[in-house]
């Protein structure tokens, strides 16, 4: 069994339709949870009163990206310029491109793409790339809207809120002709080793003071801060309040996933994203399953967080509580069973610990209708590949 607690069963019943028509295995998206999942985060954005723009990093797909649309996003984040293009193309924006740029010409063949400068939004957190933006927009032609990455906490990328970096930024970005200072963005990735709701919300509480008091210092100095977004499932849905807060870029929440089963965020019936495999050998160890890291990823954990030492749960038909994926070889899964040895060709649902990778690594989704009359391609498309 699992080598943790199992406080929740899973509802297989619509999951497991359709295993008997694939060849292969997949990974499934449960048409009925997905659209819920979207729904609440869209009611607690409105409940705030704040945008929702949600990043299309988690699900690489257009399909999803619409509707999320329909349900209220007012634009989406995104960390990879192709993936910018393709909503941009699909009509989907605006968009935030949430990572730093440091080529002008990937910048200006952006903004050539966009109908005018406000569809695309660019984040800076240094000299550097304020520069590569300014470049990026006399090639162009178009003024750069230019977001100011705050570090809350994470410390990958951002300016230190308490320093003097930002104010100076903000200061140079408000200043040059090429380039509109958009305001602040933040993501608290490391709510994700917090371990609890209340460490999530003591995180939240932190990016909000930091944010606050980063704004008004640089309104301090007669610029105006026109946006505050935040970012970070966890932190979002363990809010410590959105005062001041203008939108939020969750990603994950599309899916959810077992790290926020662990967090205590969510229970295993609202994760949408599964990976649907067979038992195809079992020995006196092991039961393997046809699906290994290639689809699964070795991820334990968002950001590196490792609160298990499990690479996912398997859950078979009729049973009450998961095997352990112990560990994987590329086209592997090694199931622990215990007493109850599951016979070769056995449908198994795979629930990961993180599932962002997986959707990337899978190159197609299949869609299980909430109707259960059956299930639909949902090709990750437009998402693979490079920036041309």
């Amino acid at each position: 069994m699992n080598d943790e607690t199992t406080t929740d069963t899973l509802d297989l019943t619509r999951r497991f339709a359709g295993f008997d028509r694939l060849d292969e295995p997949r990974v499934v998206i449960d048409e009925a949870v997905l659209e819920d999942n979207i729904a609440a985060m869209a009611t607690l954005a409105n409940d705030a009163g704040v945008e929702l723009r949600p990043h299309a990093k988690t699900h690489k797909s257009i399909v999803i990206a619409r509707l999320q649309k329909a349900y209220g996003a007012t634009g989406f984040t995104v960390a990879r310029p192709y993936e910018a293009k393709m909503l941009i193309e699909a009509g989907l924006g605006p968009v935030t491109i949430a990572y730093p740029l440091i080529s002008p010409q990937t910048i200006a063949t952006l903004l050539s793409l966009a109908k005018d400068g406000s569809d695309l939004r660019f984040i800076a957190d240094s000299d550097e790339t304020v520069t590569a933006l300014a470049d990026g927009a006399r090639l162009a032609g178009r003024k750069v809207h230019v977001m100011l990455k705050v570090d809350v906490g994470l410390h990958r990328c951002g300016v230190d809120p308490a320093g003097d970096m930002g104010v100076r930024l903000a200061t140079r970005v408000a200043g040059d002709p090429q380039l509109a200072f958009g305001g602040l963005l933040s993501h608290a990735g490391h709510a994700y080793g917090a371990g609890s709701p209340d460490g999530i919300r003591a995180v939240a509480a932190q990016e909000l003071e930091m944010m606050t008091s980063l704004r008004r210092r640089i309104e301090g100095q007669g610029i105006e801060v026109p946006c505050v977004s935040i970012g970070s499932t966890p932190s979002i849905i363990c809010h410590a309040g959105f005062d001041g807060v203008t939108e939020i870029r969750p990603g994950n929440y599309a899916f959810y996933d077992l790290t926020a089963v662990r967090l205590g965020l969510v229970s295993r019936n609202q994760l949408a994203l599964g990976v649907a495999a067979r038992i195809v050998a079992v020995n006196d160890r092991y039961a393997i399953a046809n699906i290994g890291s290639k689809t699964l990823s070795s991820d334990l954990g968002a950001h590196g967080t490792s609160a298990t030492t499990s690479y996912g749960e398997a859950w078979l038909p009729e049973m009450r509580a998961p095997l352990s994926v112990a560990k994987l070889s590329e086209e592997h899964a090694f199931l622990t069973y215990g007493d109850n040895r599951p016979p070769i060709g056995t449908p198994v649902l795979i629930l990961p610990n993180h599932s962002c990778p997986v959707a990337n690594l899978s190159g197609g989704l299949l869609l299980l209708e909430k109707d259960g009359k059956g299930s639909r391609e949902m090709r990750v498309e437009g998402f693979v590949g490079n920036f041309r």
